[in-house]
């Protein structure tokens, strides 16, 4: 599955369309707070990350389509622990 930037709302039905090309239920993305853009799509946070490495507020995040609320979204991306 092709790394794919992310500029726009997406659906939680093209999420579910994309997670189920790599792990089933869930997907890897790497979000550019300041910029407004996702990558989605790599097998690892830190492929994704390398694309916006010169940016400062970037997060590491698992999305699960198929869950709501709290459960749709997780922050355990290493990542997310670089000491700026």
């Amino acid at each position: 599955m092709p790394v794919t930037v992310i500029e726009k709302k997406i659906s939680k039905s093209k999420l579910s369309e994309l997670a189920k090309e790599r792990f089933g239920d869930l997907i890897k993305a790497v979000v550019d707070v300041k910029k407004a853009i996702m990558i989605v799509g790599a097998e690892l946070h830190a492929d994704e990350e390398s694309l916006l490495l010169e940016q400062e507020d970037l997060w590491g995040i698992n999305l699960y389509p198929g869950k709501s609320n709290e459960e749709f979204i997780e922050f355990d991306s290493m990542i997310n622990l670089r000491p700026w």
